[in-house]
């Protein structure tokens, strides 16, 4: 990892000191289920108070909001975090000026998709696209990534339906040569956020019903993509040629778009029109 210079450590801690003193002086003890007697001086909530709250002794949370070159942990940073009663945005600011990666938010379960995303991967149509988190989780696929990929409803993440979707491995062009590059890649993914949980039950899940996974695994290799071009054989349209554009979306920290656009010269565009033709969502 980088070191971080002198100055920008400084700058950090003058920024985390700030930011504590403002959201401390935005709460008040009824906020926070205090009772107090008589007037207070300034607004707010005390040092003492704050610390009270977290758990942590009120030398160490003063130290802390006055910029002091101190360690914080995740878990004393998630008690601050409670007792300033901080956003989500704000807890993960309060990491990084700590000198911390923020926390990685949750798997797909029970995640809703907002209507922009879903509109935008339905105006892509009738090319693919696919949305997806970093854990490869399919938060959504648009009708013509399903068809072109064979992608079913049982199919929740990309890495898994990789390994053991019958029909998704019968139509990739190359899937061997390209199965040791894909697991490089999610182990890339999964050496971003060491020991999160949900990067462990997709490995112990896909270890468990697919031995070419494990092998391949066990490799311990790294990297990302080798190519943008996704090559598939369908039953229908034949050959299909792909290039790959994969963007972040910002206000969702952890989500992928993936846009599949038919490759030049190719005859790929002609014969995906024909088969939307065939099989109308």
């Amino acid at each position: 990892m980088n070191r971080e210079s002198p100055d920008a450590s400084q700058s950090r801690r003058e920024q985390l000191r700030d930011f504590l003193r403002n959201r401390r002086s935005r709460l008040t003890p009824d906020d926070v289920g205090l009772i107090t007697a008589g007037r207070r001086r300034t607004p707010g909530l005390r040092r003492e108070e704050v610390a009270t709250l977290a758990g942590v002794g009120v030398s160490w949370y003063t130290w802390l909001e006055q910029g002091r070159d101190i360690n914080a942990s995740a878990e004393v940073l998630d008690a601050i975090g409670g007792a300033l009663r901080l956003t989500e945005p704000e807890r993960a600011h309060l990491y990084v000026l700590a000198g911390l990666n923020p926390p990685l938010e949750g798997g797909a379960k029970g995640v809703e998709v907002p209507q922009q995303l879903r509109d935008l991967l339905d105006s892509w149509l009738p090319r693919p696209a696919i949305l997806r988190d970093r854990y490869w989780n399919l938060l959504m696929v648009n009708d013509t990534a399903q068809a072109v990929f064979g992608l079913g409803d049982d199919d929740h993440n990309c890495l898994i339906s990789f390994f053991t979707n019958a029909r998704y491995r019968s139509m990739h062009t190359h899937w061997a040569s390209a199965a040791p590059d894909v697991v490089a890649a999610f182990r890339a993914d999964v050496a971003r956020a060491p020991g999160d949980p949900e990067f462990g039950r997709v490995i112990d899940d896909l270890s468990a019903v697919s031995p070419e996974f494990a092998e391949l695994w066990a490799r311990h290799e790294v990297g990302l993509p080798a190519q943008s071009v996704k090559a598939v054989r369908h039953p229908e349209a034949g050959e299909l040629l792909f290039d790959m554009t994969t963007l972040a979306v910002v206000d969702r920290p952890g989500w992928y778009l993936e846009f599949y656009n038919p490759q030049p010269g190719s005859e790929t565009g002609h014969r995906l029109g024909l088969l939307v033709v065939r099989n109308p969502g």
